[in-house]
């Protein structure tokens, strides 16, 4: 029966794409279908250049991040389902710069889709859409024990000037506090030109992440995340869910999808509410892991990578 069992499992063609949120979102979605049983074949855009081989073999689906994977769907004429989780708005160019001529694949009744926010998900008619909030494998994310080493973790691009100039405002207005920082190089770049205080952004910068493994540790070492949401209208970006998973403290801005915490998860309405929030909580333990436990039970239950993408497979069948 195990042979057989083997025998049976779905063999899933997945695309990891070459954006480093698109890894991360994808990482904890070919983990979630491997924890399903499946049989999974990964296709590293950044590093992988034999794409040709990897298409002789058969797949029962393909399954990529925003229209990555349905655009290797098309190019080479697969007669299968195809999977695709967007986190980015899938009539924008943050979702690809060939969008516009994918997009109305998404139409076809072999193709589905799943979409992180909810507003933008009612807004589509799609046969195929389902919407399906962000999750992350609970056996990578989690609580590994160290003794944090920041206060305060952001991580995410500065690219514009509200977020850089409210970054560089936090870390003056909180100078006992340790602030880390994470993102590419060339964002570390760009913010230092543009920023009034570059010193502050050399201070806080601790390099850039784009493996499971690595952005659990980081989120480990801090105490708390905060959140400026960039994408999207109601949803919660991915590092939302993998802040809660290390039993770290997420404070974000107001978003109509923190309903799924049930009230527990902390935001803040501007500058001076977050600071406020960032000290009251350091100063309070037993708020801080009141918090904590709560949003941890809840992501546990409803947001790990094993149950949603049986669900995933579930909608495909």
């Amino acid at each position: 029966m195990e042979f057989e069992g083997f025998m049976r499992k779905k063999k899933v063609l997945a695309i990891l794409p070459v954006s480093i949120g698109g890894r991360l979102t994808m990482s904890s979605i070919i983990d979630g279908y491997r924890q399903n049983n499946c049989n999974v074949t990964v296709y590293d855009e950044l590093f992988d250049n034999n794409l040709k081989e990897v298409l002789e073999k058969k797949y029962s689906q393909i399954l990529g991040y925003d229209y990555s994977g349905l655009k290797i769907k098309i190019d080479n004429g697969l007669e299968i389902p195809s999977v695709n989780y967007f986190s980015d708005d899938l009539r924008s160019k943050t979702s690809g710069p060939y969008w516009e001529k994918y997009l109305p694949y998404l139409e076809d009744s072999d193709n589905y889709t799943f979409y992180w926010d909810k507003v933008l998900t009612s807004y589509e008619t799609f046969k195929n859409i389902h919407y399906l909030p962000h999750f992350v494998n609970f056996d990578v994310y989690k609580d590994l024990g160290v003794e944090p080493e920041f206060d305060i973790m952001f991580a995410g691009r500065l690219d514009t000037e509200y977020r850089l100039s409210f970054f560089e405002e936090l870390v003056l207005k909180l100078p006992h506090l340790k602030i880390a920082w994470y993102a590419i190089e060339k964002h570390r770049e760009d913010a230092k030109k543009r920023a009034k205080y570059p010193e502050i952004i050399d201070l806080c910068y601790q390099g850039f992440i784009d493996n499971e493994k690595d952005m659990a540790y980081a989120i480990n070492k801090a105490k708390m995340v905060f959140n400026i949401n960039a994408q999207g209208i109601s949803s919660l970006n991915y590092r939302t869910f993998q802040t809660v998973a290390c039993r770290r403290l997420m404070i974000s801005d107001y978003r109509d999808e923190l309903a799924l915490f049930e009230g527990n998860m902390p935001f803040y309405e501007d500058f001076s509410d977050l600071t406020f929030k960032i000290e009251n909580y350091l100063d309070d333990n037993k708020a801080y892991d009141r918090v904590v436990n709560e949003c941890y039970d809840i992501a546990y239950q409803s947001h790990n990578s094993k149950s949603c993408t049986k669900y995933m497979l579930n909608v495909v069948k």
